[in-house]
């Protein structure tokens, strides 16, 4: 297949799940013996067409941004004059470049997958992504072919929007052969005490302030916790100002850096306000790490037996969750991971339905 992949981010020039997501799935799809080209938003001193990883990247830059969401015509001038390829695979409404994707659909013949990471973003207040969700989302939605969700609560949600297009369920996956419990821990995770982790861009929807509040309240009886916190972002600053010894900024760590860095600690704490299904809770599962996150609908299910959730902006809640796992010792190990979250699956899964979406055409 040529599969034109349009990304608004992707690895390595935005740190995350998402974009990591669309290089690992372009790296692997290439490596299958088909023809990928990720159409991007980019800039900067990078170059504006790139041969990686057996793929090829387009970047365009911006002219604009609205909620943090960058405006690039050139993206939409490629999209536009785009004919030689089999399939379009978008990543994520949320975009202005999926969008475009919808659009060229709507006035072409070649065929469109959206994959949802997440019907929320975590830039903007969730009543302005109600309004979008409810318009130019669901016309973005319903341009596609099919619409790509990690589970059935996604996909409920999704058909709650009145979207009417086919929806194929395909769960993300991690690799389970970098992340296992097997395996030495981190130089980085240096204390001899229990330790706690947040994994996550540093911005308001992750609220990275609850999970840096939630451990200063298991201190109280736990006073040897620690919390490291992997990521950045424009809270960094202002995080760090107002914590002490008790909390260290590890910045950003590459992809490779994680495995053991999971292994290091005792739990994973991530309090955001909206997710899809988060690649960091798959990762410290699989590689035996406690986990504590929001009572979201669709993440939820993923650490039912396995982990503890409260509500989003309940301190107390993540608190108790992670008391709970320091004194239970830990998590039992969860086989379940193994048969539902392979990426080698999520891989397969999604290249079988673009190949029968072609096919049907």
């Amino acid at each position: 297949m040529r599969i034109l992949r349009v990304a608004q981010k992707t690895y390595p020039d935005v740190k995350g799940g998402g974009p990591y997501h669309v290089h690992a799935m372009s790296r692997d799809q290439a490596a299958m013996g088909h023809d990928v080209t990720v159409l991007t938003v980019g800039g900067g001193d990078k170059p504006h067409l790139e041969e990686r990883d057996g793929y090829t990247v387009i970047r365009y830059g911006s002219e604009g941004s609205l909620l943090g969401n960058d405006i690039s015509t050139g993206v939409a001038r490629y999209l536009a004059a785009a004919e030689s390829f089999d399939v379009v695979h978008a990543h994520s409404h949320l975009y202005f470049s999926t969008n475009l994707a919808a659009l060229k659909r709507a006035c072409g013949e070649i065929p469109l997958a959206i994959t949802n990471h997440g019907l929320y973003s975590q830039t903007a207040p969730e009543w302005v992504f109600d309004l979008y969700l409810g318009s130019v989302g669901r016309w973005t939605f319903d341009r596609a072919d099919v619409v790509f969700c990690y589970t059935e609560e996604d996909e409920r949600r999704i058909r709650a929007l009145g979207v009417d297009s086919e929806i194929e369920i395909v769960p993300n996956g991690v690799d389970l052969e970098r992340f296992t419990p097997d395996g030495p821990g981190s130089d980085l995770i240096d204390h001899d005490g229990p330790t706690a982790l947040f994994v996550g861009r540093l911005v308001e929807g992750k609220r990275p302030s609850d999970a840096i509040a939630a451990v200063e309240r298991v201190r109280e009886t736990h006073p040897e916790l620690k919390l490291y916190v992997c990521g950045e972002g424009p809270l960094q600053e202002e995080l760090a100002e107002r914590t002490g010894n008790s909390v260290e900024f590890l910045g950003h760590l590459e992809y490779d850096e994680m495995p053991p860095v999971y292994r290091s600690a005792d739990v994973l704490v991530l309090p955001s306000r909206a997710e899809g299904v988060p690649r960091t809770v798959l990762e410290a599962m699989a590689a035996g790490s406690g986990v504590v996150t929001s009572d979201l609908e669709q993440v939820a299910p993923l650490v039912e037996g396995y982990g503890h959730t409260a509500d989003p902006g309940d301190v107390e809640g993540f608190a108790e969750g992670i008391r709970a796992t320091l004194e239970s010792g830990g998590p039992a190990a969860d086989d379940g991971i193994q048969r539902r979250h392979s990426w080698t699956r999520t891989v397969d899964e999604t290249t079988s339905a673009l190949e029968r979406l072609v096919e049907s055409e």
